[in-house]
């Protein structure tokens, strides 16, 4: 045979192997002769939160830092005694911030101010699990010293959203495959088994309201208690289904 026409096959031959080795979804798409459908679905339901997380601060100020320092901690510690009172445990009141910060007599001197006073700051996070009591915490903590409220965050407990999810998770796969079985029908095909069903991340419905409107003294804390209303989070519950047809 003619050495030429011999390397030249081969070179053809290799050019082949080389053009197939980067082409994989041609060889994957020969391998696998599944056809299917994809669907998704989703379920949803309004429900009053059953948990409330408010945030209270005591704001003391003192040209002397330490004795700002040592004021704040006697309020502090009335209001978590005050607040453990109404029943509310330890593990349910969280510090989530405290600072020092210091207020200049002339903030538009650039440079040699001088301190005036110093603002201390501790901020205080209590969970409460009778959202009904929640006007009562409020309250009680401004009475016993708390002189700012930051916040008020309603919130659905897991046991509740693990109850709710089960039955929405349910209907959620009732709609996917109910749309999969829709396209199927109309494309002349039949649904012969499930390849895959996702389920979607769950993350604990809450609704925000501020209260930093709300300071010691404001007619809100004069009544006989703070009327706090939860109104209702959205529970959702999201899948993501394949279907094999034939």
């Amino acid at each position: 045979m003619n050495p030429q026409a011999i390397t030249k096959g081969f070179s053809l031959l290799l050019v082949f192997v080389l053009v197939a080795a980067f082409l994989p979804g041609t060889v994957a798409a020969a391998e696998n002769n599944e056809r299917t459908i994809s669907t998704s679905g989703s379920a949803e339901t309004m429900v009053t939160p059953d948990r409330a997380h408010i945030t209270v601060s005591v704001v003391t100020e003192n040209a002397n830092v330490q004795a700002a320092q040592r004021e704040n901690a006697r309020i502090m510690d009335s209001v978590s005694k005050s607040v453990e009172s109404l029943g509310i445990g330890k593990k349910d009141l969280k510090t989530t911030g405290y600072s020092i910060y210091p207020v200049y007599e002339d903030s538009k001197v650039p440079f040699g101010q001088k301190v005036k006073y110093y603002r201390v700051t501790n901020r205080l996070e209590v969970t409460i699990r009778d959202i009904s009591r929640t006007g009562e915490v409020i309250d009680t903590a401004v009475k016993a010293g708390a002189n700012q409220v930051d916040s008020i965050e309603f919130q659905v407990s897991e046991e509740l959203e693990q109850s709710l999810r089960e039955e929405l998770l349910a209907k959620a796969v009732k709609k996917a495959y109910s749309d999969a079985s829709i396209v199927a029908g109309a494309a002349g095909v039949t649904i012969t088994g499930v390849k895959q069903i996702t389920v979607a991340s769950s993350y604990p419905p809450r609704l925000y309201k501020s209260l930093a409107s709300y300071a010691a003294g404001d007619n809100a804390y004069e009544q006989a208690q703070t009327p706090i209303e939860p109104g209702e989070v959205k529970v959702t519950a999201e899948v993501s289904a394949v279907y094999l047809i034939g």
